[in-house]
């Protein structure tokens, strides 16, 4: 099958839900029938890129010689499953959580979902520089008005800049990056093994890497990470969007992408010009961790959580080593996982408690459950503990950064690990074992609506079965280090 129709079945999607608008169960049942045909779609060519080879299809030719071209590599193919999978488990949440805060505007939000998942799977099967920025700065455009969609001030100034970081950061550096690697290759094209190696000098390709990676926005590396606590401002299951969904994994999915494709691992490793990347992603990861440990609003919270995860990628992906490559990659599904469960869980004590504060969350695990124990498997995940998929990627990526001898790299998950255990553990422990003050009065709240409870209960057990269960993606992982 072609993956030009991974991106055609969700822009069809979206009319149909336009079309649709009026008549809001119609108008759902498109939407999960079209994340539901998106996942057959991509699950359809997973035996191909597990057998070597490679689907692509060409959308449009641009220049003589440079089109918007599609092609499936084992990296893509990771992203695209666990995006359109995770699409289907986020409208369902969506469902119970729209309806049970009754918002407004419900037909463009399922709209601009659909649209913005056309666009993931354009960044993930793009098959050169081109094509993967054009569908980068489509992404970012179809989330604006998800971010924006309460309309408050508080939400124009966060879509401004979620919008300034984003669209700026692409424009003054990916952009510029982009350009002086067609002059220096004379191609876009990705290939493994890199289209950079010994086409440019040492300095130059430190000059490079940084304009790729500070120039990949969606990374949130420090300082281009205000974006993303910006956009909290937006409903949890847009929130869930762009943590897990899309929006930051197509941040780090490019920059594992660039580094494998574009400038070459074994490339990379001889040159010390790049050696000031692990200290950046090790600098965010240290201090989002920080900020979060210090943050009594819950989705600030875990907005900061994200950023520090997400360098995670990076950082493993700076180590330069087959054996880290596999780390980031399966980092980038762990985490998808375990951050949707987390947002899932804030947005259901939001919808059933009206709470946001931590400090609010004393006695809630009693009459919210399972949405506490939802949060509490997305958390030891996050740590890093077993039987949780976050265990087994840090694991890769500890063993690479103690293969090469990375005293700091190594120095900085065991720190990370103990700050998230610090501001992830009394949530858990507070909201089971203190008091509240609707347990002192003897009434109070119970689950959120039956859709929420669905989603966050299968992207918790989704959690628990990868790390018994990661050959599919454990397979693309290797086969992607290996080429």
């Amino acid at each position: 099958m072609s993956p030009a129709w991974a991106i055609a079945v969700p822009l069809g999607g979206a009319a149909l839900i336009a079309a649709a608008g009026a008549r809001p169960n119609l108008r759902e049942t498109v939407t999960l029938s079209t994340a539901a045909l998106l996942l057959g779609v991509v699950a359809s060519l997973v035996p191909e890129v597990l057998a070597g080879g490679h689907p692509s299809a060409v959308l449009a030719e641009v220049f003589p010689g440079i089109a918007l071209r599609l092609e499936v590599e084992p990296l893509g193919m990771l992203f695209a499953l666990i995006a359109s999978g995770l699409w289907i488990v986020n409208s369902i949440y969506s469902i119970g959580y729209m309806r049970g805060n009754r918002e407004q505007n419900q037909t463009r939000f399922y709209v601009c979902f659909a649209l913005a998942l056309a666009a993931t799977m354009g960044v993930a099967f793009a098959g050169n520089l081109l094509t993967l920025f054009v569908f980068y700065e489509l992404l970012t455009l179809s989330t604006y008005p998800l971010v924006t969609h309460s309309g408050k001030p508080e939400a124009i100034a966060g879509g401004r800049t979620y919008l300034g970081v984003l669209i700026g950061t692409s424009i003054a550096f990916l952009l510029l990056g982009i350009l002086w690697t067609w002059q220096i290759a004379g191609t876009l094209e990705f290939a493994w093994g890199g289209i950079l190696e010994g086409r440019a000098s040492n300095a130059m390709t430190g000059l490079l890497l940084a304009l790729y990676m500070f120039g990949i926005g969606k990374a949130a590396l420090m300082p281009f990470h205000r974006w993303l606590p910006a956009a909290m401002v937006a409903p949890t299951p847009v929130s869930a969007l762009l943590h897990a969904v899309a929006v930051v994994k197509a941040g780090v999915f490019s920059v594992v992408k660039v580094i494998v494709y574009v400038f070459g691992v074994d490339n990379l490793a001889g040159m010390h010009s790049v050696d000031w990347l692990p200290f950046a992603a090790g600098f965010t990861i240290v201090m989002a961790s920080l900020v979060a440990l210090r943050s009594d609003n819950l989705k600030r919270r875990l907005a900061y959580s994200t950023v520090s995860q997400l360098s995670y990628v990076v950082l493993a992906a700076a180590l330069l080593t087959p054996i880290s490559i596999v780390g980031a990659a399966l980092h980038i599904s762990a985490h998808a996982l375990g951050k949707i469960t987390l947002f899932f869980a804030a947005g259901a004590i939001y919808t059933a408690a009206h709470k946001t504060e931590v400090s609010q969350l004393a006695g809630i695990g009693r009459r919210m459950p399972w949405t506490m124990g939802a949060f509490a498997v997305g958390a030891l995940s996050m740590i890093g503990l077993p039987p949780f998929a976050g265990f087994l990627s840090k694991w890769y990526i500890l063993q690479a950064a103690m293969g090469t001898g990375q005293t700091v790299a190594v120095a900085v998950i065991v720190a990370s690990t103990l700050l998230n255990a610090g501001y992830f553990l009394p949530i858990v422990y507070s909201a089971f074992f203190k008091t509240g003050p609707a347990d002192e009065q003897g009434h109070g709240h119970g689950e959120a609506p039956l859709p929420i409870l669905i989603a966050q209960t299968a992207t918790a057990a989704g959690t628990v079965a990868l790390f018994f269960f990661p050959g599919l993606f454990l397979g693309l992982a290797d086969r992607l280090a290996g080429g």
